[in-house]
């Protein structure tokens, strides 16, 4: 029934704001049932419109010869044109109640009025007052959203991270927000519940609309019905053509296993290694998703949250062959234009010349103070509101005369006194002291000084104190000017000095108290001139960026400015003025300080911690004083509000004018209208309240006249908030929910004229309907920034320009860093500063607009109001809005979570624009202003450094960052149709290179007529049997244990019958050996060979940590189908623990034999195998992304490698070589035991566990044995690069020399490690390390290693095979993502240096293949590496034959080109490059480079990354972060950072990563993950496990400190 809609809509009846709507809806609703009103009362709302008809343009350019109209006139035209029939650009409603047709006025009654102020008994929250518009509308927004639920993942954090305050133990931090340079929002969006009915207020009217009720809030829905059917039928279709558009969720990687070459590894022999996390492996399902975990429901939830449409994508360039363009924001074509004729310029009424006006302010004073010393001129109140202290005029004028003399004569000597006329002092008084203020202040004007007034330091490191510092320093001020209680205040060195403030110049303080000062002579007097141009004060301004300018005041714009707000406020002498302002600077310094002691007017002053303690201070004051006129801000209007409680004995009649200082501020019309509401029973008159607009720099901007003709009602604007972004001037449309209601701030003032020019570019003239920044020409204004003529030149001297190109007058203006425009009648509205900026995808918002947003989503139970900062940073070349708050101690984590989604669901439907990051921090965090304020560049400046420290972070990248390249379609490579000349594909040289021919290397190899190496080590036991082979090395770098030739030889004899005997084996037998890295672990292996057995060494369980590493042990046993395990005798009790049967079955074990007892006899013949290609061992490894790989290795094949290691590194067995590897698998156990036996040369072996006791270990046993090559891996290079970094000194002490090295060889599987290769050798350059010294080798499953790059340094390079320096080479990264190689200059953007991977070994030829193709590629292409060699691997050991895998990664063919060479693909990508380098036999050398593994590479958006280039990235980004992993899950890319600091830093890092990987990678992280120091697993080579650490995060088995969420 149409009956209860229509009480719901007068519930909903609220104020004078809604009235519009209310209009609307009422009309709507009851439409069909009224008569018609007469046209007359129709038309009753005043339609103003902006000069935009062509009469009137032209008729205005005739009266003003210079294009400037008088206000008077205008507003004439105005009302003259009004009444003809053009179109109006937009609507103003000047008043209220006249709008409102005859029948439908509710008139105000006592008893309704009373209504109005009806309170409901219970709950906390009927004293709070809401922009009603504004909250209607976002309330509206937010129940649209409820009506798709937005599933936003909440972040994880951990138990310790959650600390719920005490009550009791809090107090509240200072809500106020500051003045108007700290984004101050202050009684912002809580307009008074002011329906008729108030007793029902908004909360049940909002209730029903966030619960999804039916009547169309704020939507006006076209049906009649009140339900908004319409708008969800197009809402549907709209989501369903969002969909065609988006079908891919953003960013998609598919991680499966089923890539073409994506997992290299077979996947059922390979079962995975258990991590470090326990048994992820029971947990999965079939397509390796962990059941049942937290984790993993959240992103799923994420994924789905994204995956939902956000707004038809933009149009995006298409990538061209080469560059990923980044996405330049497209023009909407339907933006709305400016349509108006251009403006003009407006001219404030004449600045009357009254006879009795004063001509300076220093002969005002001494007029006042000789005529009526006994006028009371300032009462100061202590914090309990009891008048503290009168100061009278006469008293004014001879303490000001007092100091006058005392600054001028009293400091320095009579011949250098310390200040001259002219020079700057500094005033540093506390907020409640404004007497020695105004003393101090008049006592510089009669000196002739220049006083700086600035805040009261209170610690060294105040926030933005550091800039007033400068400021000080640029004004050359070296006298500060003080109280005595303020002095004594300040912080004090141990011998009672006042310490330098940090950035301050040194400052001599003086106190300006009376009793300290001397009496001036009888016969001296200050010199009183006639105001004049020299600089009367400067004014502080801090600018959004935190730097603090000082703008000069001359004595003549002083002298001005107190007259122009004399004439516009109506000041008469004697009045008394209430005021609640800074005094010290701004429209509190103006109308307090200085217009008053024009007209000898009485201030009150209400200091800023009486109003903490009772906001209604002023209000009483008011009525105790009959005040006239009170200065005020929107804050204390609504502070007001909040603690009135019907005070009976309230009037406030007696106000002729309340200015509003931040009137200008577009929320604070909210407080106003609220304040009347509730005061306007209490005597208050509408036309009092006067807003007004007012800048450092032009001083007062504009003020609302004070009024007797209560018939004349305020100005208002109802615009379009989309309008608005693209500065344009647009009445609300019928899409109700983004509108901005602005007040106008009153006309231009006397004597200035002002216009609006476009804020960017030069200062062209706006259109009638357009935004633009407002410019004042005036002689009461600033006149320059204080030492900074550029500056000054672009604020203060602007010549605005018509369309025509010529100034509109000779006389410059000033920009006044306001945005608006100017209406009808000469009105001018301000609608946001230029400071509160955003310019986001071309698109302008302004912060407090933002602010106002979040503010009327339900604040009070979450967040502190006024304590909210909003700024926005440059990420990925565009503006991002960034939000942060200070969160209440007693809101739970669930609540402020859900208080934030809310907020970006607001803000995304009010605004239009994404929120990139919202945080919340704990009460009181933010850096203040002296005022209680946020200071908002400080705020922002912690946010980038990452010392934000806050409790919450969201953030929502994938809904703001639409700029982001378009994702890469695969283009075909080069094909077999392709034409090969010779070794050319497609123009370029094919990429293939080679090491050495061993068939045509000359050596005296004497093994190498040997095919087994079980036979070079019994030749060598006869040749040479006291050689040594092998030395260990303790801890402490002693001798542990050594070998020679025949003790090896006998030894392994041993155990050869202890296989044949004990362990029943035969020949082919597969063998486990279980040792930790040193002597018995070769003597086990030489064993085997002599039995017949084929070895497999296996790393031992480490006893710390059974339950993680003895299930790898057990799987590899297994896996490798060993019939027995050998091992030492601690390592088999370690087996049979009851730890050990905990972790595995231990009944399942082979036999095991312990060989520290080993049988006394000789076996009866040495095995000799039959074929070479038999089996030697297997070589099992596990790769970084989980797989266990085990490959054969035959005996041709051993020996081939053991000789091209031979030739590589000349090893002979006069040479000794330290090895500090891990013996286990790779290049590192074909090192530790098998080179020496082929070779002859003796290896000093070097367990790298030793080193975690002894960093120096590795390098002193270098240094002691004189070694020339030594190898090692990255994580024993990293240990000594942490380890000895401090210690070089020490060290050199100690005699550690590294000047004979000449190789130091790096064996890994991986990119080489520039950085960490770099470092190292910069470190021990000191202590003789040559920097050509360190290289790197590759290898991988295929081939164990494919280069091993020694050089070969000084003299000794003639001698041999002489290598070249190894070359670094820097790419585009942006390239490598599409798999082009692009060299770029050392240093360019996006640049990655690459290292060469070392030089091929003798006998090794690679080719660069396409992965996908298997073409032959191009010089400098990226592609797979292939290997040929007589040292290849034969093949997988899999208990399954995985007959497909093998073929293909040992068994490959090009599919054109050389078809017949057989090739094994190493599964890493790189590039060969032919450099101008050439070898010993003259050839040109080729260097290879490695990429990357392509089973680690990530394929997002289309691109291939390579993790360790994130990471990098990543690790870059804060100084906490210590390491770094990623990987992807469900299309999302994850980051692990590991956090070495505080919990609470945590939070500081989900925005940097974000950053980082945005700027640098064009990606959007997904989820960010913070965890302690030490949970990313590594392997022995020291590469990061990232598969492992993926399902411990999805099995929720890390115990991460926080858990991020991106949106």
């Amino acid at each position: 029934m149409k009956g209860d809609e229509t009480a719901g809509l007068v519930l909903s009846r609220s104020g004078d704001i809604t009235q519009k709507g209310y209009e609307k809806k009422r009309s709507k609703l009851i439409g069909a049932y009224l008569p018609q009103p007469p046209a007359a009362n129709g038309a009753a709302a005043v339609r103003c419109r902006l000069q935009h008809s062509e009469g009137a343009a032209r008729r205005m350019l005739r009266t003003a010869n210079i294009g400037v109209c008088d206000i008077r006139e205008a507003a004439a035209r105005e009302r003259a044109a009004s009444t003809a029939g053009n179109r109006p650009l937009f609507y103003f409603r000047f008043g209220v109640d006249q709008a409102l047709p005859q029948e439908r006025r509710t008139p105000v009654t006592p008893s309704s009025s009373s209504r109005y102020h009806r309170r409901r008994s219970s709950g906390s929250r009927d004293e709070r007052y809401r922009s009603d518009v504004h909250t209607e509308a976002v309330q509206a927004a937010l129940a649209k959203h409820k009506e798709r639920k937005m599933a936003v993942p909440m972040p994880s954090k951990r138990r310790s991270l959650v600390v719920q305050t005490s009550m009791d133990a809090y107090t509240p931090p200072d809500t106020s927000s500051g003045s108007e340079d700290e984004g101050s929002v202050q009684g912002d969006s809580q307009g008074t519940p002011t329906s008729s009915q108030g007793s029902i207020n908004m909360e049940h009217w909002i209730s029903q609309a966030i619960h999804g009720s039916t009547t169309s809030t704020t939507s006006s829905s076209s049906t009649q019905s009140g339900g908004s059917g319409a708008a969800h039928r197009l809402a549907d279709v709209m989501a369903q053509t969002h969909i065609e558009n988006h079908s891919a969720p953003p960013d998609v990687t598919t991680y499966t296993s089923e890539h073409s070459i994506q997992v290299e590894r077979p996947q059922g022999s390979t079962a995975r290694v258990a991590p470090k996390y326990g048994n992820a492996e029971l947990m999965e399902t079939g397509d390796g998703v962990p059941v049942s975990s937290r984790v993993s429901a959240k992103i799923q939830q994420l994924v789905n949250t994204l995956k939902r449409p956000k707004r038809p994508p933009l149009r995006e360039f298409f990538v061209d062959d080469f560059e990923e363009l980044l996405e330049v924001q497209q023009p909407d074509p339907n933006q709305p234009k400016p349509e108006g004729a251009q403006m003009l310029a407006m001219r404030g009424e004449q600045l009357g010349v009254v006879t009795n006006w004063p001509p300076s302010l220093e002969a005002a004073l001494q007029r006042w103070g000789t005529i009526s010393p006994k006028a009371p001129c300032l009462t100061t109140m202590d914090t309990n509101g009891k008048p503290l202290y009168i100061l009278t005029y006469g008293k004014l004028w001879t303490r000001s005369m007092k100091v006058a003399y005392n600054i001028l004569h009293k400091l320095g000597t009579k011949q250098e006194p310390m200040v001259r006329p002219g020079d700057r002092v500094t005033l540093v008084f506390p907020n409640n002291d404004p007497a020695a203020f105004m003393v101090a202040f008049y006592g510089c004007l009669l000196a002739e000084v220049v006083p700086v007034p600035i805040e009261v330091p209170l610690t060294r490191k105040d926030a933005g104190s550091q800039q007033i510092g400068f400021l000080l320093g640029s004004c050359g001020v070296t006298v500060a000017l003080t109280s005595d209680a303020c002095h004594k205040g300040l912080p004090k060195s141990p011998t009672g000095e006042i310490p330098q403030f940090k950035g301050w110049p040194k400052l001599l303080w003086f106190v300006t108290e009376s009793k300290h000062l001397s009496k001036p002579p009888r016969d001296w007097f200050p010199h009183i001139k006639d105001a004049n141009n020299d600089t009367a004060y400067i004014e502080y301004k801090t600018c959004k960026d935190g730097s603090v300018l000082g703008v000069t005041v001359t004595r003549i714009a002083l002298l001005t400015h107190c007259q122009a707000l004399t004439q516009a406020c109506g000041y008469t002498e004697a009045e008394t003025i209430v005021n609640v302002l800074d005094f010290k600077k701004d429209v509190g310094l103006w109308h307090g300080i200085l217009t008053s002691v024009m007209n000898m007017m009485h201030v009150i002053s209400i200091p800023y911690s009486l109003m903490k303690v009772n906001p209604l201070s002023w209000i009483q004051k008011v009525c105790q004083y009959k005040a006239k006129v009170a200065c005020v801000k929107s804050r204390d209007m609504h502070w007001a509000l909040v603690a009135h409680r019907d005070q009976r004995d309230i009037n406030l009649s007696s106000l002729r004018m309340l200015i509003v200082a931040d009137g200008a501020n577009p929320w604070s019309i909210s407080s106003c209208d609220a304040f009347l509401n509730v005061f306007q029973s209490k005597g208050l008159r509408q036309e009092v309240i006067c807003p007004c607009a007012s800048s450092p720099e032009a001083l007062t901007v504009a003020i609302r006249r004070p009024t007797d003709d209560s018939n004349q009602p305020p100005g208002r604007g109802v615009l379009s908030m989309h309008g608005l972004t693209y500065g344009v001037i647009r009445v609300d449309s019928e899409e109700k929910l983004s509108v901005l209601t602005v007040q106008d701030v009153g006309l231009v003032m006397p004597g200035a004229i002002m216009c609006s020019v476009k804020p960017d570019g030069i200062p062209q003239l706006c259109k009638t309907d357009e935004i633009g920044e407002l410019c004042v020409c005036a002689i009461a204004t600033g006149t320059s920034y204080y030492g900074l003529s550029g500056m000054t030149k672009n604020t203060f001297e602007v010549f605005p320009m018509t369309s025509s190109g010529g100034p509109i007058t000779e006389y410059p203006f000033i920009r006044t860093g306001l945005l608006g425009f100017i209406g009808p009648g000469g009105l001018v509205f301000v609608i946001g500063k230029m400071d509160g900026l955003m310019v986001v995808s071309g698109r302008r918002h302004n912060a407090d607009d933002i602010v106002a947003t979040a503010l009327a989503v339900e604040p009070m139970k979450f967040v502190y109001r006024g304590r909210i900062a909003v700024f926005s940073v440059s990420v990925l070349h565009d503006e991002r809005i960034v939000i942060v708050a200070e969160q209440r101690p007693d809101s739970t984590e669930e609540d402020s979570f859900q208080w934030m989604s809310r907020v970006l669901q607001a803000i995304d439907s009010i605004h239009q624009v994404g929120v990139y990051c919202l945080a919340l921090v704990p009460a009181n965090t933010l850096p203040k202003t002296p005022l209680g304020g946020i200071h908002l560049s400080e705020t922002k400046q912690l946010f980038l450094e990452g010392s934000l420290h806050p409790c919450n972070v969201l953030m929502c990248p994938h809904t703001c960052v639409t700029n982001l390249p378009k994702p890469r379609q695969k283009q075909p490579e080069i094909g077999p149709a392709s034409v090969m000349v010779g070794n050319l594909v497609s123009g370029k040289r094919i990429a293939q290179a080679s090491g050495r021919d061993l068939g045509q290397i000359e050596d005296n190899d004497q093994a190498r007529k040997f095919l087994f190496l079980s036979e070079v080590l019994q030749w060598r036991a006869q040749t040479t049997p006291d050689h040594v082979l092998y030395t260990l090395l303790n801890c402490r770098g002693t001798i542990a244990n050594s070998l020679t030739c025949v003790q090896l030889h006998k030894r392994a004899e041993k155990i050869a019958v202890m296989l044949m005997e004990r362990g029943h084996l035969q020949d082919g037998d597969h063998v486990a050996l279980v040792y930790p890295p040193g002597i018995d672990l070769i003597a086990a292996f030489y064993g085997c060979l002599y039995a017949g057995c084929v070895p497999i060494t296996v790393r031992p369980p480490h006893p710390q940590n059974i339950a993680t590493t003895l299930p790898t042990v057990k799987m590899i046993v297994e896996v490798s189908r060993s019939a027995c395990l050998m091992t030492t005798q601690l390592i088999c009790k370690l087996l049979r623990s009851r730890e050990a049967a905990a972790a595995v079955d231990i009944r399942t074990w082979p036999p095991v034999l312990d060989t520290d007892d080993l049988p006394k006899k000789r076996p009866a013949q040495i095995y000799k195998p039959s074929n070479p290609e038999t089996l030697a061992y297997l070589d099992f490894s596990v790769s970084t992304t989980g797989m266990l790989a085990g490959v054969k290795m035959s005996h041709a094949a051993t020996s081939a490698f053991c000789r091209s290691i031979k030739l590589q590194c000349e090893l002979y067995p006069s040479r000794e070589v330290a090895i500090c590897l891990d013996p286990y698998c790779g290049l590192g156990f074909v090192l530790w035991c098998l080179c020496s036996v082929y070779s002859g040369h003796q290896s000093i072996l070097i367990p790298p566990s030793e080193l975690e006791t002894n960093p120096a270990l590795w390098l002193l046993a270098v240094s002691q044995y004189k070694v020339r090559d030594t190898f090692c891996s990255y994580s024993v290079m990293e240990l000594c690069t942490k380890g000895l970094g401090s210690q070089t000194e020490s060290l050199k002490a100690r005699g550690l020399d590294l000047s004979r090295v000449r190789t130091c060889v790096v064996v890994a599987e991986e990119r080489p490690r520039i950085a960490l290769t770099q470092s190292f050798s910069k470190l021990f350059k000191d202590l003789g390390l040559h920097p050509r010294a360190v290289s790197t080798s590759l290898g991988c499953r295929v081939n164990l290693a494919i280069c091993l790059q020694p050089h070969r340094l000084g003299k000794l390079a003639e001698q041999g095979t002489s290598g070249p320096d190894p070359t670094t080479v820097y790419v585009d990264m942006r390239a490598l993502r599409h798999d082009r190689v692009r060299l770029v200059e050392r240093g360019s953007p996006h640049s990655l240096p690459l290292m060469e991977s070392g030089k091929i070994l003798p006998g090794v030829r690679i080719i660069i293949a396409n992965p996908e193709t298997k073409g032959p590629l191009g010089d400098s292409h990226l592609g797979e590496i292939w290997v040929h060699s007589t040292h290849n691997a034969s093949g997988y050991f899999t208990i399954y034959g995985d007959e497909s895998l093998q073929s293909d990664h040992f068994n490959s063919r090009l599919s054109f080109g050389d078809t017949q060479t057989i090739w094994a693909r190493t599964g890493y990508l790189g590039f060969l490059r032919r450099t101008e380098l050439t070898d010993a036999n003259g050839e040109r050398h080729d260097a290879l480079y490695v990429v990357g593994a392509l089973d680690e590479a990530m394929e997002l958006r289309g691109m291939r990354y390579h993790p360790i280039d994130i990471e990098t990235s990543v690790i870059r980004a804060h100084k906490s972060i210590t390491e770094c992993a990623v990987f992807t899950w469900t299309n999302l890319l994850v980051v692990v950072v590991e956090l070495d600091g505080s919990e609470q830093e945590a939070l500081d890092l989900v925005p940097l990563v974000t950053n980082v990987v945005l700027e640098e990678h064009y990606l959007i992280v997904g989820v960010v993950v913070v965890v302690d120091i030490g949970v990313i697993p590594i392997n022995s080579r020291g590469e990061k496990q990232r598969m492992h650490l993926r399902d411990g995060f999805l099995a929720d088995q890390l115990d991460p400190i926080y858990v991020a969420y991106n949106m």
